[in-house]
């Protein structure tokens, strides 16, 4: 059976768990070479073991993304161990809800630099390599939060609007160097990220909103991603928009 990103080099951040771990073993199994990027060595070392058992030649980086020296290394050691890259799954985020308010403005920096100073540096260091080849696709993890702006959760909507804003300029700035830029943009899924929610109100109520849907998978997610990365090189799929049937709003 053929795999459709056979030879390809992909780097998956915030790879521990959720969303990456689903996407790192999706592009796996079709075939790519996977660099994956965490805090938690352990979980990313457990990781590792399922890729290299898919033929992935799996390379573990443990890096707090939040700092862009950080989030510049990761990518300049997946380039220098596999010669490229190809693949650049932006994923690694937190969610931090609370009244505007009340908001801890320390964590809502934190949030800031991770979910979109993170991306940005990661993205800036693949690019040189990538327009070098004429050849590479960035796929930006946001949420129906870059859509839709909801109490308790400005913040957060305030770092995916922004990935999605990024996502599009980035697009047509790099274009014409047959870069290719997805924003996927997920509802409701089954992941660690409500655990982050420091306020215990809302994590209560979110919890409770979530909980009443059939929430989306990480594979769910992962399944999109892969779609969008293995389209013939004239077809770049911009934005992907998926929600739960469930989910409203």
């Amino acid at each position: 059976m053929s795999r459709r990103l056979q030879g390809r080099v992909a780097l998956v951040t915030g790879a521990s768990s959720g969303i990456g771990e689903a996407t790192a073993l999706a592009l796996a199994e079709e075939g790519a070479s996977v660099a994956i990027v965490a805090r938690r060595r352990d979980r990313l070392e457990a990781l590792a073991t399922k890729l290299q058992a898919l033929g992935a030649a799996p390379t573990v980086l443990v890096a707090d993304l939040s700092s862009e020296a950080e989030a510049r290394r990761v990518v300049t050691e997946t380039e220098a161990r596999y010669g490229r890259l190809d693949i650049l799954v932006n994923n690694a985020g937190v969610m931090y809800l609370e009244p505007v308010a009340e908001a801890d403005l320390g964590r809502w920096r934190h949030m800031l630099e991770l979910n979109v100073l993170g991306l940005i540096a990661a993205t800036q260091a693949a690019l040189p390599g990538m327009r070098a080849r004429r050849d590479g696709h960035i796929v930006n993890i946001a949420s129906t939060a870059g859509r839709v702006a909801n109490p308790n959760a400005a913040g957060y909507a305030a770092t995916k609007f922004g990935v999605v804003g990024f996502s599009e300029g980035l697009r047509r700035e790099v274009y014409q160097h047959n870069i290719r830029v997805t924003v996927i943009e997920p509802g409701v899924v089954e992941t660690e990220l409500r655990e982050h929610i420091g306020d215990p109100q809302v994590q209560a109520a979110t919890n409770a909103w979530a909980e009443g849907m059939r929430q989306l998978q990480g594979s769910d997610v992962a399944d999109a991603i892969v779609f969008c990365v293995s389209r013939p090189a004239h077809v770049n799929i911009n934005e992907v928009l998926i929600r739960p049937t469930d989910q409203e709003r």
